[in-house]
């Protein structure tokens, strides 16, 4: 099930003209196709748009071998509104009982939303500056879609490997492997000025506290002192709070300023 896809991956070496051309018309099917991207910037997205471009990717780049070399497997697609540092990911699965094995590709909306919007820095995946919300996506599924592949044929897989590395170039024209989007704790830095360190003054059901910020996702996570609350390294005892950083008032810096 396997064996053509192993030939294709050790006989291709796309040139960027194919890989561009290719890659456009990806594009261009789906806003043509899919029932919830109807623009570039789409604000609306469904686990059936993955699918949809799996399929043309795994056609036009593999001759669909990838979903030959998946047999009777299931591929599954999912959106992950929790992945706040990740544009994407791969994961196989096992079913403890029946010992039923599946793949699932998923995709962060919460990543993909945050950019292009208003005026923003380059929004660079695997080295190649994206245009818009729908060619973020597309480096996305390429770099998962590499993933499964390893996945398939070797048991394993890692983007920081030579072979991952190879296959990304020779196919899609990927010169790194990581994406530098902008992640909801950047954008919350950047319109804010709350970093991680900072003591911060909030209020919560009425009541306002004073702590220090120890990490930022979709909201901050906030330390404040408590006898009563968990025993932390530095030997003090903290309750833990989730405030949206828009609520926080900065009242002292950050450690090392």
């Amino acid at each position: 099930m396997t064996a053509k896809l192993y030939q294709i991956l050790e006989s291709t070496d796309l040139g960027s003209e194919v890989v561009s051309a290719c890659t456009l018309q990806i594009h261009a099917h789906v806003l043509n196709t899919s029932k919830y991207i109807d623009q570039p910037n789409f604000n609306l997205i469904h686990q059936s748009d993955l699918e949809l471009l799996f399929d043309e990717y795994d056609c036009r780049f593999f001759q669909g071998e990838v979903r030959q070399a998946l047999g009777t497997t299931p591929l599954r697609f999912s959106l992950s509104k929790r992945m706040t540092s990740a544009g994407g990911k791969t994961s196989r699965f096992t079913n403890r009982l029946s010992g039923e094995q599946w793949f699932e590709i998923s995709a962060s909306t919460a990543i993909l939303f945050e950019c292009f919007e208003d005026d923003h820095r380059p929004i660079i995946a695997s080295g190649i500056v994206c245009r818009d919300r729908l060619d973020a996506l597309q480096r996305i599924m390429e770099h998962e879609l590499i993933h499964l592949i390893e996945l398939l044929l070797w048991e394993k897989s890692s983007c920081s490997q030579s072979r991952f590395h190879s296959i990304s170039r020779r196919f899609f024209g990927h010169t790194q492997n990581r994406h530098q989007f902008i992640t909801p704790r950047e954008k919350a830095i950047v319109k804010s000025g709350i970093r991680p360190g900072m003591t911060v003054r909030f209020e919560y059901e009425g009541v306002v506290h004073t702590g220090r910020v120890n990490r930022i996702n979709k909201r901050a996570t906030v330390l404040v002192e408590d006898r009563r609350g968990m025993r932390y390294s530095d030997g003090k005892h903290y309750s833990k709070f989730y405030i949206p950083v828009e609520m926080l008032e900065a009242v002292g810096p950050a450690n090392g300023e």
